[in-house]
């Protein structure tokens, strides 16, 4: 027996873009899958580990960031800060995606060297689940003298991220046979874009990104600087995924959004952190940007919600990101936070108010109940019924419990 019924729930976003808000008060999950969504859903609550009563909350996909700057275990060497990524997941982020471990102290920039360095990230985060957290470790950073032999090497051992503008390429357009050949053996390729980030690197201009043609625009709205507003349209219009970060410009990012919007193509808008770096390690930072563009360029707080959801899991090919049958239970429960004049998550995040994150679910396990990075919820979800706790006492005579299984 494992899983999790979740029930009164005020809705669930569904992460889909095209259908973001459904009218769902019940979601039941079984080894780690959705099993069954729907309103007034019957289910014997004997079959589940924990059955949490949502309150009124809304249950949303766990939030996916796909520009977080790992290196190894749960620390970053940019901001000398331990327990970052498990303080992530008290920010509604079930998933986290590596920016590259560009950041590593004196990190090799050989063939060898970098191969290495994404390799050894990505098998490390396949073992490491910090406070349950999925962390997709190890990009391969693009430099001089990688060779189509170097790709079919990585791709073989299940790497597949790779990270183009933070090479030894002047102009950074030069990277474009490796974006090609990364692509062909199925890496999914973010361009940095915009200024200077690291030294012995270049700015990646509209046109460089536009010669690379990368899956993914990094910082699309800048990272450190942004792009011309002039040259917005031609990004915009390229195909490419417009990845917008806390860390970056928020003008220009609802410039995109507006851009977005007008041509239709909000399905290609990502949000993401671009953290730990020189901004500092934001916990809140997805969350923040979705509270951002939802209120500032006027979207439905659902819609906005995809832009850190179904539509990364779509331009990384990942399951993650959606509700629906099969797909994987990772869920973040968001409510209005206590004192805000809002009475729904959706509400406060459509008024610029943070929402408290309520609760966390990975893998259909119970992680987090109330956040402590958060304001409180005004309606904490509460465990009604706890399965897994009742048979660990029966069967070990133990008197403890507990409401959050790890």
């Amino acid at each position: 027996m494992t899983g999790i019924a979740i029930e009164n729930l005020d809705a669930v976003c569904t992460g889909d873009i095209s259908n973001p808000l459904i009218e769902a008060d019940t979601v039941l999950a079984r080894e780690g899958r959705v099993t069954a969504v729907g309103r007034g859903l019957g289910f014997d609550e004997h079959e589940y580990d924990v059955v949490l009563d949502g309150r009124g909350n809304l249950l949303a996909p766990g939030l996916i960031d796909s520009h977080v700057h790992t290196v190894l275990g749960d620390y970053t060497p940019r901001q000398q800060t331990i327990g970052f990524l498990e303080s992530y997941a008290h920010g509604g982020i079930t998933r986290s995606l590596s920016a590259s471990e560009v950041h590593a102290p004196g990190r090799p920039t050989d063939p060898a060297g970098v191969k290495a360095l994404a390799l050894v990230a990505h098998r490390s985060f396949g073992k490491l689940r910090p406070g349950g957290m999925t962390v997709h470790g190890g990009s391969l950073i693009l430099e001089p003298r990688l060779q189509d032999e170097d790709f079919a090497e990585l791709a073989a051992e299940g790497v597949w991220q790779a990270k183009a503008g933070m090479g030894n390429f002047h102009p950074a357009s030069e990277a474009a046979d490796l974006v090609r050949m990364a692509q062909r053996h199925g890496f999914k390729v973010m361009c940095h874009t915009g200024g200077i980030s690291i030294p012995g690197s270049s700015p990646v201009s509209a046109d460089d990104l536009l010669t690379l043609m990368p899956d993914v625009s990094g910082h699309v709205n800048g990272g450190t600087t942004s792009l011309p507003d002039k040259d917005l349209p031609r990004v915009v219009d390229s195909g490419i995924a417009l990845q917008i970060c806390q860390a970056g410009n928020l003008r220009s990012a609802l410039e995109i959004v507006h851009l977005a919007q007008e041509r239709g193509v909000l399905d290609r808008v990502l949000v993401a952190s671009d953290t730990p770096t020189g901004t500092g390690m934001m916990p809140l930072a997805v969350i923040k940007s979705v509270t951002e563009l939802s209120s500032l360029a006027l979207l439905p707080a659902e819609v906005a919600l995809c832009f850190a959801t179904g539509n990364v899991g779509r331009a990384y090919g990942l399951e993650a990101g959606l509700i629906r049958e099969g797909a994987p239970a990772d869920f973040v429960l968001l409510d209005a936070p206590a004192a805000s004049s809002a009475d729904s998550a959706l509400h406060a995040i459509s008024i610029g108010d943070l929402p408290a994150v309520s609760a966390v679910v990975t893998d259909g396990v119970l992680r987090i109940l109330r956040s402590h990075n958060t304001p409180p919820p005004q309606r904490l979800p509460e465990i009604s019924s706890d399965n897994a706790t009742r048979n660990r006492k029966e069967t070990h005579g133990s008197t403890d419990s507990t409401s959050v299984h790890a």
